[in-house]
């Protein structure tokens, strides 16, 4: 019950009372929706028993008049609300979309690492539109048909409470089975929740990397995993379905019965002339209005269910703390150096697991530090934590004499510099692409990026030069001009501190020589990580640091560390006979 209340205290505070003028003002309209709606019992009541009896034409003017000058009033009122409340709903979704955007890009990296995109996508798109339901119709007609029911019940107990309270028992039964099974379709729906995005999150996957797919004859595999995860999504449809066709079922057998139970008491006591015709007629049609909105909870009711289910994962994605918390990250750079200091560092990604232990070495400002060694000695963490995509957990990192966990991210990272191994680039053009971490670059800027990174050496053959469309994460390009655009993107950006994840890595030897000319350029005075696979390219590094089971084997510079015939002296050896 605690996390419905806090569900709802949050969904309230967040979208139902900002917009408490256009919801009071979507009540009122269903209250004068309502009202009139009342009308026609009165009329049905008045014809029956005044107008028929007497032959009274001006009465029978007055009531038709009267009654669709109700109508009219009916038609306009709930074209208002759809107007009025629909199109809200569908802004305040588009809104709120933005905002878990952008809430997730303020994420941490590791929460980034333990989903699957297709699933955060889903927490996008698809969790936010159950707000609608609270800031739409939905709540609104159930606070409105609720206020109708009771209007009615005062009705109907004045015309006759011997009736009226023959058919508040059914209703009552009703109203506990509706509770009950509202209580058990929510965790339904939040299950829901996750498995749409397990399932949109795999299909995301296949479909990037159906060239692997189709590479290894996996396609068959791929659906039978995919139908996997729809049955999974069926299933649990089904039993949301089973849960919501017995609280209708039971509301048809139980308001049934009461009808039934009423045309025997209607008749009795029409028999015994205690109640009129237009009595009767009036409470029937009353009744109607008084059932009705109990009826609709079993439609409304799943809908706000389903509203909140997905309320609460949005709840708990926006309450998530943030990767640049402003109470811990106080200290803001204006200028850079680029001194970085890495002091009795360790790092893990899950328990007990280190992946670093006890790394301390200096990397001073406009320095080359080439990282080494085998797959998974920590090469890259070490990368990700100078990058401050990782925290230590042990040790101190600084930049300037300042501690990189009390740094503002926004105010370093624009100092920053990243040519990554998996090259992401955005379905667009070559231009946009390099001009993506300074869209409003001068030309001369751009085309100096351009030359420097030697990208026009392959664009000038394309049609449209730098206008070319790449395809989704350019899929249309070789790896080499691939990393040639990011190399050139990151010339643009001038950082002060680069990171060149081996960024050599998919290089034929035209493209490298071209490379290694534009990385001279780009490291030049600048404080740079690289971590590189052929050691051909770090050779003139300042220092290279040789990483083994996240320890620093050896270190020193390229001739230094061949005269020690250690580790690196292997691996040179090696590659160099390749």
């Amino acid at each position: 019950m605690s996390e419905k209340r806090t569900s709802f205290s949050w969904a309230f505070k967040e979208f139902i009372w900002p917009r408490k003028k256009i919801i009071g003002i979507g009540l009122f309209l269903i209250i004068i929706r309502s009202l009139s709606g009342l009308i026609l019992p009165y009329a049905s009541k008045s014809l029956i028993d005044d107008v028929i009896p007497n032959k009274d034409m001006a009465l029978l003017t007055t009531l038709l008049i009267v009654v669709c000058a109700s109508l009219v009033v009916q038609s306009v009122t709930s074209f208002s609300l759809t107007k009025l409340l629909s199109v809200e709903a569908q802004h305040l979704i588009s809104k709120l979309r933005s905002q878990v955007q952008k809430k997730l890009m303020k994420l941490p990296i590791s929460f980034f690492d333990n989903n699957k995109s297709g699933a955060l996508v889903s927490r996008v798109m698809s969790d936010v539109e159950g707000v609608r339901n609270l800031v739409g119709t939905g709540l609104v007609q159930l606070i409105g048909g609720t206020i109708t029911a009771i209007l009615s019940l005062v009705i109907l107990i004045k015309i006759n409470a011997m009736m009226t309270l023959f058919v508040l028992f059914p209703v009552a039964v009703f109203a506990f089975i509706a509770i009950k099974a509202f209580g058990k379709i929510r965790p339904i729906f939040r299950e829901r929740g996750k498995i749409n995005a397990e399932v949109t999150g795999r299909l995301t996957e296949t479909l990037n990397g159906v060239r692997v797919i189709k590479g290894f004859n996996a396609e068959d595999q791929e659906s039978k995993t995919f139908e996997l995860g729809v049955e999974r999504l069926f299933l649990n449809v089904k039993k949301s379905l089973t849960t919501t066709a017995f609280i209708t079922s039971a509301s048809t057998l139980l308001l049934g019965l009461a009808s039934a139970g009423i045309m025997g008491l209607g008749g009795y006591y029409i028999m015994k002339e205690t109640m009129t015709y237009g009595d009767f007629v009036a409470f029937t049609l009353f009744l109607g209005f008084m059932i009705a909105p109990i009826v609709q909870m079993s439609n409304i009711g799943s809908q706000l269910t389903e509203a909140m289910a997905g309320l609460d994962r949005t709840q708990e994605l926006m309450e998530m703390e943030e990767e640049d918390n402003p109470e811990v990250r106080t200290e803001v750079i204006k200028k850079v150096k680029g001194d970085i200091v890495f002091k009795d560092v360790s790092f893990s990604y899950e328990e007990d697991k280190e992946v670093l232990t006890k790394i301390s070495f200096e990397a001073p400002a406009g320095s080359v530090t080439a990282l080494v060694g085998s797959s998974g000695s920590g090469k890259s963490t070490i990368a990700g934590l100078a990058a401050t995509f990782l925290n230590p957990q042990e040790g101190l990192i600084t930049m300037d004499g300042i501690d990189l966990f009390k740094v503002n991210l926004g105010s370093y990272r624009q100092f920053l510099g990243v040519v990554l191994q998996d090259d992401f680039l955005y379905e667009g053009t070559i231009r946009e692409n390099i001009l993506f971490p300074r869209p409003n670059a001068s030309e001369a800027d751009l085309m100096k990026a351009v030359k420097g990174a030697y990208v026009d050496e392959f664009t000038d053959r394309f049609e449209d030069g730098l206008e070319t469309v790449i395809g989704e994460r350019g899929v249309k390009l070789s790896g080499g001009q691939k990393q040639r655009i990011s190399i050139a993107r990151a010339i643009l950006a001038d950082p002060k501190i680069i990171i060149l994840d081996e960024a050599t890595s998919n290089l034929d030897t035209e493209s490298e020589s071209f490379i290694q000319k534009s990385l001279a350029e780009l490291m030049k005075d600048r404080t740079t990580f690289v971590i590189a696979h052929r050691l051909s390219t770090i050779q003139q590094a300042d220092q290279i640091l040789v990483i083994e089971k996240g320890q620093i084997a050896e270190r020193g510079k390229h001739q230094e560390l061949l005269d020690k015939k250690g580790r690196y002296h292997d691996l040179f050896t090696y590659q160099s006979r390749i």
